[in-house]
This record gives structure tokens, C-alpha cells and sequence, in this order.
């Protein structure tokens, strides 16, 4: 009996024919079909072709919640037709397309379509919304993946090669698959193609995007390959400083990199040494007899900036906190609002820690945090002290601090005017902390500015070499 009733396929299309069922069968024969188009294991789950469809069938049946006309199905069905039709016209274009897309590095696609089922099947996220890989992995059948180079809360950077481009060694970010993320990566994206529409010599240090794609709903962006970032390789060095003449190479090149930003009404907002890489970190090694340990010297100082997933145009909403904490300037902390200046400051604590190894504001409260700028900086300026909203931290015009407490003894412990911190009175150490003061003025009027510190004195005594920007060491291709 069951073999002669009028069967229907999920699509919707007769399989035989019969005699005429009732209205109540035909009712349910609709709602089974609504429900596929809203299963979460439909392949067209996720598709405007489903939601459409399934807004269409919910009208029919809110006019007639028992039987539909003949003219309203046949609308559609004709409806559903047609867009599918038009999906997979768009799927095949878009297979089509893919083939150039990655020689162009200027299209940003849903790879779902992009791999055999038997591919699909094999990728998988874990419970953090991180893509599960490891090595020899194929990433679109392109980027072999050959070692893990990091992972943070945004996702993972691995290290691959890139088969469509002779095997090249490539950085490729891999975005959590979490909407937050995925959102967060297209503004990063948005920054970095523009930094290389106005840096097509890729001269300015700041960090070479190759390519960008999706997979699976992961993000991903493939950059030239780096070596260590500046405080990785301090740390491996046991924290030990950085020559004067490595910081004085270092910091000519990020101020470069800070007036390229500000003439592209861009602002970093998150400049630390973590986000701050030599092109190069091959190193050698020498005895240091002071510290009666071993070391690291890197070969070459050149370096880029990377990690713009933070970075904010003008034009652009400024959220009130920016900034990593030790490198935060005041005018964040007060809540006074911030521009260009702050990345200025930033750079000013990361030249510190290159000299001495350590942080200037080694510190996680607010409060502590600007006690300590009074104790190394000098007393803030009245005026920021009675226009921010943190009066909590005031009274009178003046910090509230207990210097008896545990935190105000480590404070007068630790901190002390910054020109006591030279390691060398001499004329280049003195240009450096010259250059420090100017960095860490509170104001950010009045804090100096990337092209007046290209003009500072510390940079005359840099070779010709150093001068030449965008100069770079290869990496090693053949590791």
C-alpha cells in the first residue's frame, strides 16, 4: 500500500505518480519539505536560497494554513528553481575564479566549495574554534604546512609552502572560526591592503601581506615569512640588552615605519615588542663577561612591524583603551582620548626595554601605573590631572598614594628618574635617553613627532647601510 502513495523528494519533485492525496497529506507533505530547507544538516542550511525559500512557504501557509493553490506552488517552485539555478551558477564561477585568485592576492572567497567532500570531512575545529592541522597538512591543496610558528587567543600563525609560488616559505594566520575573530581579520585585512597600495616597494617596515582567504570559515592570511619577533629573542638571550648600536638601527626604522602610518592617517595602537620582528634572527654568540654568560648578538637589526588587527584610521571610531598595558600611554589611562602620539610613547617604552632588558612600567593597576610615570617622568601636568574623568585616582590635584603599603614600597624601590637608568654616561647613551624624554613627554602636543625624531642627533652616526630602508636579509628558503 505504501508503494502506490505519491512520493516526494527533500527538492520537492514527484518520484511517481497517483491518485490525488487529501488536503491534510498534502499539509504534512509541506511541513516535512519546510522542515529539510530548515534542517541544520541540509546542505543548503546556511544558503539565502534556504531562507528565502523557507519565507515563501511560511507566507503561502499563513494565507491557507491547510491547503496552497495550484498558482501558489507552482510560484514557488518556480522561485526555488530559479535560485537554485542561480547558486549554482554562482558555485561554478566561483570554482572557476579560484583558480586565479591567489596569483592576483586580491580576492577574498568562501573556500567551502572549494573541496571534495572527503576534504570536508577531514577538517574540524576544536572546541576553542581553533582549525585542527599539524604538519604536512594541505591547505587548499596549496599551502603545505611544515612547522607551527605560534597560537594566540586570534588563532595560530603556522609556517608552509607555498606551491603556487615555487615552494616559497610563507607565514599563513589561520583566524579562530569564531565571528568575533573572523570580523576582527577583515578590518586587519582592509589595513594591510592599503599599506601595501601605498608601499609597493614594501620599504617602510611594516609587515608584507601575500594573500587572504577563507577555509571553512577560518580567515586566513599568508605574509612573507620573519624571523623572531624583538622580545622573543630577548628572552631566549636570558632578557640581556640589545647593543646601542642594534637600538639605534631599531628605533631609525619604527620611526620610519610611525611617519609612514601617520602620513596614511593610520595609527597602530598596539605597538610591543612582541609585534615587532627582524627579517632575520640568525645570531652569534659571544661570552659576556659582566653577566658571565653567553650572549646572542643577531647577524642583521632589520626589522617589520606586523599585527594590525588593532590598527585604526582617523576617520575611524576610537574605542577608549588601546594599547598593550606596560606600553599605554597616560592621555589612555585618563581617558582623554588619543591619535598618532600614543604609538610615539609606545615606542619610547619599547627602546627602554631593549636597553635594560626589563619594562619601564612593570605594573597592571591603573593607579600604580601613574604613580610610577610620576616617579620616573615627573609629576603629570595639571591641566590632564582636572580634565580627565578618573578623579578617583585624585585629590587635590594630586595622586592618592599610601607609600607604606607593599605597593608603595615596591614603587620607590624599583622606580627612579630615567636618566639614572644610563648604563654609560657617554654622548650616545645620553642621545638616546635625549630621545627617551622627548618620547615620554605626557602631553601629546607636545611629545615629539616620527619626522622630528628622524632629525634627532642619536641617527648621525648611522652607515649608509643602515640608512637604506626596506634593506633585508633573505631568509634561508631551502630549511
Amino acid at each position: 500500500m505504501y508503494s502506490n502513495r505519491r512520493r516526494w523528494s527533500p527538492e520537492g519533485r514527484r518520484t511517481c505518480r497517483t491518485r490525488k492525496r487529501s488536503p491534510s497529506w498534502e499539509r504534512d507533505r509541506r511541513h516535512r519539505l519546510l522542515r529539510y530547507w530548515k534542517s541544520p544538516h541540509s546542505s543548503r542550511s546556511r544558503s539565502p536560497v534556504r531562507e528565502t525559500y523557507c519565507g515563501r512557504f511560511h507566507k503561502a501557509l499563513s494565507r491557507d494554513p491547510i491547503t496552497v493553490s495550484a498558482s501558489s506552488q507552482s510560484e514557488i517552485y518556480s522561485m526555488r528553481s530559479a535560485a537554485v539555478e542561480k547558486a549554482r551558477t554562482r558555485n561554478y564561477c566561483h570554482q572557476v575564479s579560484l583558480k586565479h585568485v591567489h596569483s592576483t592576492s586580491s580576492s577574498y572567497s568562501s573556500s567551502k566549495s572549494q573541496r571534495s567532500t572527503k576534504d570536508s570531512e577531514n577538517v574540524e575545529d576544536d572546541k576553542e574554534g581553533h582549525l585542527v592541522c599539524g604538519t604536512g597538512d594541505r591547505i587548499l591543496d596549496r599551502f603545505e604546512i611544515v612547522g607551527n610558528l605560534g597560537e594566540g587567543t586570534f588563532g595560530k600563525v603556522v609556517e608552509c609552502l607555498d606551491h603556487d609560488r615555487c615552494c616559497i616559505r610563507v607565514a599563513l594566520k589561520i583566524i579562530r572560526n569564531e565571528r568575533k575573530y573572523r570580523e576582527a581579520a577583515e578590518l586587519e585585512i582592509n589595513v594591510l591592503k592599503k599599506i601595501r597600495e601605498r608601499d609597493q616597494e614594501n620599504k617602510y617596515m611594516c609587515v608584507l601581506m601575500r594573500d587572504w582567504f577563507e577555509y571553512h570559515g577560518h580567515v586566513c592570511i599568508a605574509f612573507e615569512l620573519l624571523g623572531k619577533s624583538t622580545f622573543d629573542f630577548q628572552k631566549e638571550n636570558n632578557f640581556l640588552p640589545y647593543p646601542l648600536g642594534h637600538i639605534r638601527h631599531m628605533a631609525f626604522q619604527l620611526c620610519h615605519a610611525l611617519k609612514f602610518l601617520k602620513d596614511n592617517k593610520l595609527t597602530h595602537t598596539d605597538m610591543k615588542p612582541e609585534n615587532i620582528l627582524f627579517v632575520n634572527s640568525d645570531f652569534n654568540t659571544t661570552y659576556n663577561e659582566d653577566k658571565k654568560c653567553e650572549d646572542k648578538r643577531v647577524k642583521n637589526s632589520s626589522i617589520r612591524v606586523v599585527d594590525f588587527g588593532s590598527a585604526t584610521f582617523d576617520h575611524e571610531y576610537h574605542t577608549t583603551i588601546v594599547a598593550t598595558r606596560h606600553y599605554r600611554p597616560p592621555e589612555v589611562i585618563l581617558e582623554l582620548g588619543w591619535s598618532h602620539s600614543c604609538d610615539v610613547w609606545s615606542l619610547g617604552c619599547i627602546l627602554y626595554e631593549y636597553y635594560t632588558g626589563s619594562t619601564l612600567f612593570q605594573t597592571h593597576d591603573n593607579r600604580e601605573h601613574l604613580v610610577m610615570m610620576e616617579k620616573i617622568l615627573g609629576p603629570l601636568p595639571r591641566r590632564m590631572v582636572y580634565k580627565t574623568k578618573k578623579q578617583k585616582y585624585f585629590q587635590n590635584g594630586s595622586l592618592i598614594w599610601d607609600e607604606t603599603t607593599s605597593e608603595g614600597r615596591y614603587v620607590s624601590k624599583n622606580c627612579r628618574p630615567l636618566r639614572s637608568y644610563m648604563t654609560e654616561d657617554s654622548p650616545e647613551h645620553r642621545e638616546l635617553f635625549d630621545l627617551l624624554e622627548k618620547m615620554l613627554d605626557y602631553s601629546p602636543t607636545l611629545r615629539i613627532t616620527p619626522s622630528q625624531a628622524l632629525k634627532h642627533p642619536l641617527f648621525n652616526n648611522l652607515s649608509p647601510e643602515e640608512r637604506n630602508l626596506g634593506s633585508r636579509t633573505s631568509r634561508d628558503l631551502s630549511r
